[in-house]
């Protein structure tokens, strides 16, 4: 992937191209850990307790990883009206799917432990596994389109269907980030757990890791091609797709060595260098018309004015250090593992001020047992209730 020459744009246009890449790479390297955390349920929990637990380990930090996505929507709506609207009436389906997914993923979390019955547990295990499994998976065949190109006619209309989204390399994209999203998944839950979730988890870990470096390689691989063969590579430099590569073929051995805080790290660089490959790629595009290049849509020619441009730059320069500086901090006091607890415990999500290993089935809330009365114990600091714990 050699760079090539590009008109030039102003540099509010290039801006918000890269901002929303950004936000893009934010929501996959951030909420791909709860995906694959979903996906996982019936993998590595293998009992009702142990759902419970690995639920508990993205509890606090979901819906705050759901803000990129809604901020990369809203700067693509503002910023590139024309890619937002032709986007959304061509791929309708495959994002209302997505959406749907959300939705009753999101239901799932807050609702689990409202009843004390499993089977009551078990339907939303299965709502937070296909909640899961079905944005990871077509979240890679949307973008897997983008870059090769639909049916965009003039006036910026899609002029195709649905089924001219199914094809071999856009299910090839759908298939490596839902690989790399359960891998994401298998590492944060051998950082957040412990016991036998723990190992668990790490062996599924070092079975993900091979298949998610053979799906990224034949992917960018395929991307590679493709861009070649239209005479169309974008301006992507080399070392962006082979440190992908390199850094996923890398997990593996991280978790043999017991090394989870990097594997961790090298398997976001892979994602973060899957999505750069794909705006890199893009670009001066936002999305490929596989009728005719004149049909494309580009940050040019489907920007808005530049005073827009101008208030949004202004806008997002104030709040955005501080929705970072936010997540940061919950991040921080969440950080701590979580530990399966004594049966008729309310299992606590990490304390603010707990340690790795100070999280105990003693210091949990205690439940009402039915046709009981038990007094509850006390929380340990910042540790929320049984509804905020799932």
């Amino acid at each position: 992937m050699i760079a090539t020459a590009v008109p030039a744009y102003t540099g509010l246009e290039i801006f918000w191209f890269l901002v929303i890449a950004v936000l893009w790479i934010g929501y996959f390297a951030l909420e791909g850990f709860d995906f694959g955390v979903g996906m996982l349920l019936p993998v590595v929990g293998k009992s009702d307790l142990d759902r419970r637990v690995m639920i508990n380990t993205i509890g606090p930090v979901w819906d705050g990883n759901e803000v990129w996505l809604l901020v990369a929507g809203g700067a693509t709506f503002a910023a590139f009206p024309n890619w937002y609207a032709t986007l959304f009436s061509g791929f309708y389906l495959p994002l209302f799917l997505i959406l749907a997914a959300l939705i009753f993923r999101g239901i799932a979390f807050e609702y689990r432990s409202k009843r004390d019955q499993p089977k009551w547990h078990l339907a939303w295990d299965h709502a937070i596994f296909w909640g899961s499994l079905v944005p990871s998976l077509l979240w890679g065949v949307a973008f897997a389109n983008i870059l090769r190109g639909t049916p965009i006619g003039p006036n910026s209309t899609y002029l195709g269907s649905f089924f001219n989204l199914l094809n071999a390399y856009s299910l090839l994209g759908g298939v490596t980030t839902l690989l790399l999203f359960a891998l994401h998944g298998s590492i944060f839950l051998s950082l957040k757990t412990t016991e036998d979730i723990k190992e668990r988890a790490e062996g599924a870990a070092k079975v993900l890791a091979p298949a998610a470096g053979v799906a990224l390689l034949a992917f960018l691989a395929w991307t590679y091609v493709n861009a070649r063969d239209a005479h169309n590579v974008g301006i992507v430099p080399p070392f962006v797709p082979i440190l992908a590569i390199a850094a996923v073929a890398a997990v593996g051995w991280l978790m043999r060595e017991k090394l989870q805080g990097w594997a961790f790290v090298a398997n976001a660089v892979a994602m973060i260098g899957l999505v750069a490959t794909i705006f890199l790629n893009l670009y001066p595009r936002v999305m490929v018309s596989s009728i005719s290049p004149a049909f494309n849509l580009t940050i040019g020619n489907s920007s808005s004015a530049p005073y827009t441009l101008k208030v949004m730059t202004i806008v997002a320069l104030i709040f955005t250090p501080l929705v970072l500086v936010y997540q940061g901090w919950s991040y921080w006091v969440f950080r701590a593992r979580v530990r399966r607890p004594a049966v008729g415990a309310v299992l606590p999500i990490a304390g603010s001020s707990a340690s790795p290993d100070s999280a105990s089935p003693e210091s949990a809330t205690v439940e009402t047992p039915p046709g009981g009365s038990t007094a509850p114990g006390p929380a340990p600091a910042g540790t929320p209730n049984d509804s905020g714990a799932l």
